[in-house]
């Protein structure tokens, strides 16, 4: 198993992210990246926190990077969305 593994948050329910970062920490990744873009961010921050305060106490953050991204729709302007990536450590 690589050494860092990445979770991609979307639409959706918590707990099936939350279930994703914990079959990889089972699985012998030392670290998780849980990534979020737009709307999904605080659901990102949500699934970090559950799994730092209920489930995995040992686990760190490691490291937070928030960023924006510019997508191009068709025939419209580029719109700016929001990204974060949340470095969780065991």
């Amino acid at each position: 198993m690589p050494e860092s593994s990445s979770v991609l948050v979307g639409r959706k329910p918590v707990m099936n992210y939350v279930l994703a970062c914990l079959t990889l920490f089972h699985g012998g990744a030392k670290e998780v990246n849980v990534k979020a873009r737009g709307r999904a961010i605080s659901r990102a921050v949500d699934v970090a926190e559950i799994i730092r305060h209920r489930f995995l106490p040992d686990v760190k953050i490691g490291n937070i990077n928030i960023g924006t991204e510019q997508i191009q729709s068709s025939g419209k302007a580029p719109a700016n969305i929001s990204t974060i990536e949340i470095t969780l450590v065991r």
